[in-house]
């Protein structure tokens, strides 16, 4: 791995910047070109990617491309079948205020060296997808990866310095000390993915240099899923199953911990408990299929939770410290005042807690009360209800009756708000989370009125600009 100190990732900020002052960037067919590169190394270094996240997080083949490399090709996909469209400049009507003008135009302008600071548990996806963003809007980036996923970090700064040279796309490896030096640069605009903790140290180093930043958290109190009694339990249980189960747990949007109204607790504990064996086996730790915990770390965390709920663990609870490999763990009943359901527990452990149908509001007036989620997710037959509630309370986003795919949708923002995050991306959106809306007004020299100048006095100026202003 390459050394690197705050000059030499100043010396690649400045080179970057170099570059980006040629104007190359500004060419939509040439973003296109360099996203076609991408996709087409995606590809090319398929294999080598999956092995790289095997060694990593244990992921099989199969959901390393279900959810890192697939996602990936589908974002660039998007971004190359509208970018024409999205980056061509806005045409507006000046307005009778602005008489004699008649045009003006919004131009959509890239901000220039990005900073990607990326995590370990989607390593592929939160980096190259987020690099599609960039390249989108016209930028140059430099990209930070997670030192805790170093096999992935080495697959693509393989991959990254085999398409793209250093003064448009840069691959630093590296732990805090360098992450700490990247922002210690000057950049036009910060892109981090991680935790709310770390997040506020970013915020603190852009606004050294006023850069813009977009964050994508996991929220800092966790995401709900809430099951009410006339809920398909079966079907809720399957989709909480898979989603837990998902990168064991390791996932921003996953469930952090269930509220089921008490009616109905019993019959969809049995339930989850069914679709976690029928999806992983009754000892999920000795499943090939089943991903590892990303440090050590991580897994201790997990036996402590387990130990200090040990009389309220009603599955699971076991695991291998060889392979860092949990099984997927219920806490049942958990009071949703305790400390394991107000913190972001980013692991397969799941807190069940119990409450009465007929007190929801009260449940979702605590929710609302706590750091917004990154996702929210409800399961009832009463789809008006369910819409309500959805279209009331805030969150990043979610799904009713259903788990995660709302990021799968085309054309729809992904991101929280507050503690799990700000700005958006994904496909449009992320394109204008990296551009600029620059508006420009073209004058003319003729027919200009004095309405504007002074002297102020005289009726037919305050006629006028009322009549126009309408």
């Amino acid at each position: 791995m390459e050394k690197y100190t705050q000059e030499k990732i100043n010396a690649i900020i400045a080179e970057q910047r170099s570059f980006f002052r040629t104007g190359k960037t500004l060419d939509v067919r040439w973003r296109i070109a360099q996203l076609r590169k991408l996709r087409q190394a995606v590809i090319d270094n398929r294999e080598k990617l999956e092995n790289a996240l095997y060694e990593d997080l244990g992921k099989s083949r199969f959901e390393s491309y279900l959810c890192d490399i697939g996602p990936v090709i589908a974002e660039i996909d998007e971004i190359l079948h509208s970018l024409k469209k999205w980056a061509r400049p806005e045409k507006h009507f000046s307005g009778l205020m602005c008489f004699p003008s008649t045009r003006t135009t919004v131009y959509k302008m890239p901000y220039g060296v990005s900073l990607l600071i990326s995590p370990f548990n989607f390593p592929v996806l939160l980096t190259l997808g987020v690099l599609a963003a960039s390249i989108s809007g016209g930028n140059t980036a430099v990209i930070k990866t997670s030192s805790k996923s170093a096999a992935t970090s080495r697959a693509l700064h393989t991959l990254i310095s085999g398409i793209f040279p250093g003064e448009y796309v840069t691959l630093i490896e590296g732990g805090h000390d360098v992450a700490d030096w990247c922002l210690a640069g000057r950049f036009d605009k910060i892109f981090y993915t991680g935790s709310p903790a770390v997040a506020k140290h970013v915020l603190a180093a852009a606004s050294q240099h006023l850069t813009s930043v977009a964050l994508e958290l996991g929220g800092e109190t966790g995401n709900w899923a809430i099951v009410r009694k006339d809920a398909d339990l079966r079907d809720a249980a399957r989709k909480i199953a898979f989603i837990k189960l998902c990168n064991a747990g390791q996932i921003c949007i996953n469930i952090n911990q269930i509220a089921v109204a008490s009616e109905v607790a019993d019959a969809f504990l049995a339930e989850l408990k069914n679709e976690f064996i029928r999806q992983i086996g009754e000892r999920a730790e000795e499943n090939p299929e089943y991903p590892w915990l990303i440090t050590d770390a991580v897994y201790e965390k997990c036996v402590g939770i387990t130990e200090a709920y040990s009389d309220r663990v009603v599955f699971g609870g076991t695991g291998n410290r060889e392979t860092r490999r949990f099984a997927p763990t219920i806490l049942y009943p958990v009071n949703e005042n305790e400390d394991v359901v107000q913190r972001e527990l980013f692991c397969p452990i799941l807190p069940v807690v119990p409450y009465e149908d007929d007190g929801i509001d009260r449940l979702l007036g605590i929710i609302a009360g706590r750091e917004h989620p990154l996702a929210m997710y409800v399961f009832t037959s009463d789809l008006k209800w369910a819409r309500k509630v959805m279209s009331s309370q805030q969150y990043g986003g979610g799904c009713i009756n259903e788990v995660c795919i709302h990021i799968m949708v085309k054309g729809v923002p992904f991101n929280g708000t507050g503690h799990s995050g700000m700005g958006a991306y994904h496909g449009e959106w992320g394109f204008r989370e990296f551009t600029h809306p620059q508006t420009v007004l073209e004058g003319r020299t003729h027919w200009n009125l004095p309405l504007r100048e002074h002297p102020y006095s005289g009726r037919w100026k305050s006629f006028l600009l009322r009549l126009f202003e309408r």
